[in-house]
């Protein structure tokens, strides 16, 4: 079957959850438009969305914790 005589993909917004084509007159896709996309992106910003995971690292102990492995510390 060609491209053509597909229909295109719809998915739901991430952020209203409207249904939108997943194409490329969808400029702003997978968001329905500018404002959803940008609400997405400031949530992120903010810290409100995240990926699930370990903590980062915190680097301001580094050379305490560099210096407790050359002497052979544990803690």
């Amino acid at each position: 079957m060609s491209q053509h005589n597909q229909r295109p993909l719809t998915v739901a917004c991430p952020q209203c959850r409207k249904k939108v084509e997943w194409s490329e007159s969808n400029p702003y896709r997978p968001f329905c438009s500018e404002r959803c996309k940008l609400i997405d992106l400031g949530a992120w910003a903010d810290e409100s969305h995240r990926i699930a995971g370990e903590p980062a690292l915190d680097e301001s102990n580094i050379d305490e914790w560099l210096a407790r492995a050359e002497r052979g510390d544990e803690r």
